[in-house]
């Protein structure tokens, strides 16, 4: 059924961000994202790390600009913060030098808002999210789900009609995430909270099914919306209904599916190509672990990755780069929303310590160019050695300074678990190690 033009609250369009320096190819986070919000919506925004989630709610209430596109809040242009938008982020960000009080009446201040009326609003919102008693407390005697309600308080004190929300469980324990977020839904559902639309950033693929209405999925390089999912469940949501089981299968699926991106480029966790390709700094341990744990009982080599991750007890932005690793070293295949060892993997998991280190190289120098290009230049060099700069000026051309630093980090890991080249830190020297055979 077709929304009322008159119940759009945000409305974006085509918003692109790239950031880069002179004399560089410009680095694209974010492409053409497009979303509207109406009057009752609560949307995710669910992708991996690095998807330029963040980067577009950031556009969104004005912290940013966008390089390109148009974001408009009740129809007026977003150019900077605007009255009416609110925002909870990750870390608590409360002052440690105020009392609960005070850090939830800072807002109230900056506005203006007469003194009677800002105790009365602070003292409603302290009482709403579950604080009172605690007005006088600093941060330093709450814990960290308390804390997360002093945010909660401060942004919900100013009657905002969109709130937007970046990560606002994730540095929570477990069971203090699940209990803020059932106190949050039964006050959204009961209508007590001034809000009118909620817009919510996140990695955890059930805590999307669990909120939302509607859910956008991310794919990386560059950052866009790919996919839209609608959750056509009441609250309470029961994670175990047939129906909500299905939407998190089919959402692992999509975020498993390898698609082209706008410049050919496959979406994923690997952006670039080549030497430019960014890697994650991933343990091999965990690999390891994970291949030993997918070759034993009950999986036997094919695991469908909703309950794998259950089972592990990881989120979907933590098992998906280590799975995506594993992929691209031909350990495993990832295909609709499962996970499954290649014969390569198998052996991996038979083979002793010696063996596994040899099948890893061998994998390493096959499939990671950069590992290739590494060894081919210290294999080249009467000392087998190259100064670490020299590699990091090479990926800086393709990519930033810190993912050119955190892949060269991670492929040096990877290498020296496989003892196929190491690095003097204090030389800043790549070099093979002893052991390997210098045909210099």
């Amino acid at each position: 059924m077709s929304t009322p033009q008159s119940a759009v609250l945000l409305d974006v369009h085509g918003c692109c961000k790239t950031y880069g320096a002179p004399g560089r190819e410009p680095l694209v986070v974010l492409e053409d994202a497009a979303l509207t919000l109406t009057d009752g919506e609560i949307v995710g925004l669910l992708g991996r790390s690095g998807s330029g989630k963040s980067t577009l709610l950031r556009i969104i209430s004005g912290l940013i600009a966008p390089t390109s596109g148009e974001v408009r809040f009740l129809g007026d242009p977003v150019l900077g913060p605007v009255p009416g938008m609110a925002t909870v982020f990750q870390t608590f960000a409360l002052f440690p030098w105020l009392t609960v009080f005070e850090n939830v009446e800072l807002g109230l201040v900056a506005l203006e808002v007469p003194r009677p009326e800002v105790r009365k609003r602070v003292q409603s919102a302290i009482e709403l999210i579950g604080l009172a008693g605690f007005e006088s407390a600093y941060p330093k005697e709450l814990s960290g789900g308390m804390r997360q309600r002093v945010g909660f308080a401060r942004a919900l004190v100013t009657y905002p009609k969109l709130l937007l929300m970046d990560e606002p469980f994730s540095a929570l324990d477990v069971l203090t995430a699940e209990t803020l977020r059932t106190d949050f839904l039964d006050l959204w559902v009961e209508g007590r909270m001034p809000i009118k639309a909620v817009l919510l950033v996140t990695h955890n693929i059930e805590e999307a099914v669990l909120m939302c209405d509607r859910i956008l999925i991310f794919a990386s390089n560059p950052g866009r919306i790919v996919q839209e999912f609608k959750v056509p469940l009441p609250h309470p949501r029961n994670r175990l209904d047939p129906t909500f089981r299905s939407i998190v299968d089919a959402i692992y699926t999509r975020m498993t599916t390898r698609t082209a991106g706008p410049a050919g480029e496959r979406d994923g966790l690997f952006p670039g190509m080549g030497l430019g390709m960014v890697l994650p700094i991933m343990s091999t341990n965990l690999m390891a672990g994970l291949l030993e744990t997918l070759a034993a009982a009950p999986y036997n080599g094919r695991a469908d990755l909703p309950p794998l991750a259950a089972a592990l007890q990881l989120e979907a932005d933590e098992l998906l780069p280590i799975g995506e690793t594993l992929q691209l070293l031909r350990f495993v295949d990832l295909a609709e929303g499962d996970i499954v060892l290649t014969d390569a993997g198998r052996r991996f998991v038979d083979d002793g310590v010696d063996e596994r280190k040899e099948l890893f190289a061998h994998h390493l120098l096959s499939y990671v160019p950069l590992a290739a290009h590494i060894r081919r230049v210290l294999d080249g060099r009467p000392d087998h050695r190259a100064l670490f700069s020299r590699f990091r000026e090479v990926l800086e051309a393709h990519m930033g300074t810190e993912q050119a630093e955190s892949t060269l980090r991670a492929v040096l890991a990877w290498a020296r678990y496989a003892e196929t080249f190491t690095c003097v830190a204090e030389e800043g020297m790549f070099e093979l190690p002893a052991s390997v055979p210098q045909d210099g």
